[in-house]
């Protein structure tokens, strides 16, 4: 019997030979936030109960069935994150930051659902999130979805797709909703098992809902645009302005809800039909209530998540890489007078050349296998350093990808021909 232990399903490892992608794509997507302004936020990983009941809403699929909650030996209740701006918002409001001014955020890092794995959908998922606090024109919102879209065009990737909708305001949504229970009772006979959950729980999530044999049903129901307040009908005709003066094609689309409770006015979701079901790589949308309604004072807010397993996936679906890959260098010595030496010259290097890649051979095999692990580890250059060498204060270079020959040159030299590329 093995007594080997492995990864909780739908929590996974990732590995050496996939984390040059993650990195790639994490930095792509920082340094696009902070050229926008964005600076970086940390909140824990476990946040108390209340936080996202608070937030997100009790009635909502992630608070009823998909936390993971267990009570503290003082007995309070608390919850790993399933999503990173309820306990932004915490923060926002612990340390007064909108007192400051605007705040325009960003987070990265793991969240947790208890949910069925599948492809593009697992337990422990990485996202990458910004917010903005403290402006309630549609201009912020346009600005969300231009640096979004730019994030697209750097990473080269094609048939994406923004659909937008508006929410109106929480009274209209309260007027609304009547509407919709009374529609949706007169055909309760039609709904499926979750639709009539929500039937009484969040009947707006109804709309949400995947199950083709309801789309009918659903085109059918009386549409919340159709029945919005005058503040908010002007907020997206004035968001849809913006977005036409960007260039940016949208598609209005007026199903789409989001799955948490505090989204107001504007929401919008980036989709990809190259990922099957799980098309959503970047959503968002406002939560102009949020603050007061988590004990802050009133302040306006809007933001989105982008998911980093799934813009992997697609990336790697539409076969698409990330920036240009560094110049790497393995060191191959013989003799342990070259293996001392080897390590003052690969210091020397890497504080002259700080954008390589050098691999200094740990093995202390033969020439042949440190060639061998030069092959393997991809690397563009062989550095030589052997007793030759050492007896006329030089190394050698010789190239591994092409038909280059191998020189003979001082450690000088060979800094001022890797910096001339």
């Amino acid at each position: 019997m093995s007594n080997k232990i492995n990864a909780i399903r739908g929590m996974n490892d990732i590995l050496p030979k996939d984390s040059t992608l993650w990195l790639s794509l994490e930095k792509t997507i920082i340094d696009l936030f902070m050229s926008y302004g964005f600076k970086n936020i940390r909140t824990p990983v476990v946040e108390k109960t209340d936080t996202f009941h608070r937030a997100i809403g009790q009635a909502t699929d992630i608070v009823e069935k998909e936390m993971y909650t267990w009570a503290d030996s003082n007995g309070d209740l608390l919850s790993l994150r399933p999503e990173n701006t309820a306990g932004v918002v915490r923060a926002m409001i612990e340390h007064n930051l909108p007192r400051e001014g605007i705040q325009k955020v960003f987070y990265q890092g793991a969240m947790f659902r208890h949910e069925r794995p599948q492809k593009g959908r697992y337990r422990q998922f990485h996202q990458i999130g910004a917010e903005v606090f403290g402006v309630d024109n549609a201009k912020i919102d346009a600005e969300l979805i231009a640096m979004t879209h730019t994030l697209w065009q750097n990473l080269g990737l094609k048939k994406v797709t923004l659909e937008i909708n508006t929410l109106g305001s929480a009274e209209a949504r309260v007027n609304y909703r009547t509407l919709l229970v009374d529609y949706f009772t007169q055909h309760k006979n039609q709904l499926d098992e979750d639709s009539t959950r929500r039937l009484k729980t969040n009947p707006l999530r109804i709309l949400d809902s995947k199950n083709e044999d309801l789309r009918g049903l659903i085109e059918a129901a009386p549409k919340l645009m159709d029945h919005l307040d005058e503040a908010s009908a002007k907020h997206f005709e004035s968001f849809k302005t913006y977005l036409d003066c960007l260039n940016i094609t949208y598609k209005i689309n007026t199903r789409l809800v989001r799955g948490l409770d505090y989204y107001n006015r504007t929401v919008f979701e980036w989709t990809t039909t190259d990922l099957g079901a799980q098309g959503t790589i970047c959503a968002g949308g406002r939560y102009d209530g949020l603050v007061e309604q988590m004990g802050g004072k009133p302040c306006p807010a809007i933001g989105f998540a982008l998911g980093v397993e799934r813009l992997i996936l697609l990336l790697q679906a539409q076969g698409l890489t990330i920036g240009t890959p560094p110049l790497s260098i393995y060191m191959v010595a013989l003799g342990d007078k070259a293996q001392l030496k080897s390590l003052q010259i690969a210091e020397q290097l890497r504080q002259a050349l700080p954008e390589i890649i050098l691999y200094n051979d740990i093995s202390l095999g033969s020439f042949k296998s440190q060639f061998k692990k030069a092959d393997k580890a991809e690397a563009d250059f062989a550095i030589i350093l052997g007793e030759e060498e050492l007896n006329n204060n030089e190394v050698a270079i010789k190239p591994l990808k092409n038909q280059g020959e191998q020189q003979q040159m001082s450690l000088e030299d060979v800094i001022q021909y890797f910096k001339k590329g």
